[in-house]
């Protein structure tokens, strides 16, 4: 390797080293839940997933992506049905049906 090159990893290595370190804990972890959430708040929870993103970007309130306090593989398992109806549903539309002649 060049010497270019390792300096351009160690760097990249450093910088996320360093941006690891300005993330927060996670403080609902430890929260003892009433309610635990599952498939059908795990499907909303990802088709409502973007939009959440955006306004927690852009400042206008804060708004949970993925709940914390959920019964795993079933909430999971909605989620990624949820991020999927939205993702492949702009797929579907650009595909083309066959070539006129």
């Amino acid at each position: 390797m060049r010497r270019r090159d390792v300096v351009t990893m160690l760097f990249a290595v450093l910088l996320m080293l360093a941006l690891a370190g300005c993330g927060n804990p996670n403080n609902v972890a430890h929260v003892q839940a009433h309610h635990i959430e599952g498939f059908w708040s795990g499907l909303w929870d990802g088709m409502t997933a973007i939009f959440a993103f955006f306004l927690n970007l852009v400042g206008l309130g804060h708004y949970n992506i993925y709940e914390v306090h959920n019964n795993g593989g079933w909430y999971n398992f909605g989620f990624l049905l949820g991020i999927g109806a939205l993702s492949f549903g702009s797929v579907s539309g650009s595909v083309s049906v066959g070539r006129r002649s």
